[in-house]
C-alpha cells in the first residue's frame, strides 16, 4: 500500500508512503489518497485529517514514469491529481510537510486549508524547467495567496523557497523543528475540531471566498451565513455552555 491512515482521537492522519519514490504520486497513490479521504469523510469521529509522507521529502510531484505511460491514472474523478487537489473536503485538512513538497507536492499543501511545516521544508513549482506548468492549481493558488511578483517569481523561475521564508509570505501557519510536524499538526487540527464544527465550516466558506468578493457582497454573505448559524442547535448549546461553564457538545447541526 502506498497510503496509510491512522487516527489519533478525532484527528485522522492520511500518509503517503512512497519513500524509495520520494512519495511522488502514481495512480495507486492517487487513488489510496481518495479512498482514504472518502473513510475519513464518512467517518462521525473523524473531525479534521493531517496529510503527511513518510521520509525526508513530503511528495516531490507526479510520478513521471507513471505519467508518461499513463497520464490520466494519477487522477481520480472526485479529487482530480492525487485524489485531493479539487476536492471540496467539509473537515478540516492540515498538510504536516516534513521535507520538500515540490510541483504536484507543492500543490496538495495548497488543496489543504491550513499547513505546518518541518524547519527543513521547502515549496516549489519547478514544472517550467522541464517546460511543463503546475496543472493541479499551483499557478493560480499560489496567485491567489502570495503578492502578485512573488508567486510569478515562483512559477517562472521554478526555485524553491524555504520553510521560514514561505512562513513569512503567508503560505505557512507553523514551522517547527523537523520531528515534531506530525505531532503539531494534529494540536493544530485539534484546536479546530474543539470549535463549532458548523461555525468553523460557514466561517471558512466566508474567508476563502472573501478576495472575490466585493464589500456588499460580503455583507450579504455574512448576513446569510450568521441567519444559518442561529437557526442550528450548535448555536444554541454554545451559549448554553458558555451560560453553565462547561464544554459544549457540538453536533454539526
Amino acid at each position: 500500500m502506498t497510503v496509510k491512515t491512522d487516527k489519533r482521537g478525532s484527528i485522522g492522519i492520511l500518509t503517503i508512503d512512497r519513500p524509495e519514490a520520494r512519495n511522488a504520486i502514481d495512480g495507486e497513490a492517487a487513488r489510496g489518497i481518495e479512498q482514504a479521504l472518502d473513510a475519513f469523510e464518512q467517518d462521525d469521529d473523524v473531525h479534521g485529517v493531517v496529510v503527511t509522507a513518510t521520509g525526508e521529502t513530503f511528495c516531490a510531484g507526479a510520478d513521471l514514469k507513471a505519467a508518461m505511460s499513463d497520464p490520466f491514472s494519477l487522477v481520480t474523478e472526485r479529487g482530480g491529481f492525487a485524489g485531493i487537489v479539487k476536492r471540496h473536503f467539509d473537515k478540516t485538512l492540515v498538510a504536516a510537510i516534513n521535507g520538500r513538497a515540490l510541483g504536484g507536492g507543492f500543490e496538495i499543501a495548497l488543496s489543504c486549508h491550513l499547513v505546518v511545516a518541518a524547519e527543513s521544508a521547502q515549496f516549489g513549482l519547478p514544472e517550467v524547467k522541464r517546460g511543463l506548468v503546475a496543472g493541479a492549481g499551483g499557478m493560480f493558488r499560489v496567485a491567489q495567496r502570495l503578492p502578485l511578483a512573488i508567486a510569478l517569481e515562483l512559477v517562472m523561475t521554478g526555485d524553491p523557497i524555504t520553510a521560514s521564508r514561505a512562513a513569512e509570505l503567508g503560505l505557512v501557519n507553523r514551522v517547527v523543528p523537523d520531528g515534531e510536524v506530525v505531532d503539531r499538526a494534529v494540536e493544530l487540527a485539534q484546536a479546530v475540531a474543539a470549535n463549532g464544527p458548523l461555525a468553523v465550516r460557514l466561517s471558512r466558506q466566508v474567508v476563502q471566498d472573501a478576495r472575490r468578493m466585493s464589500d456588499a457582497e460580503g455583507w450579504a454573505r455574512t448576513n446569510q451565513v450568521v441567519g444559518e448559524l442561529q437557526a442550528s442547535e450548535d448555536f444554541k448549546e454554545g451559549i448554553m455552555a458558555f451560560l453553565e461553564k462547561r464544554e459544549p457538545q457540538w453536533t454539526g447541526r
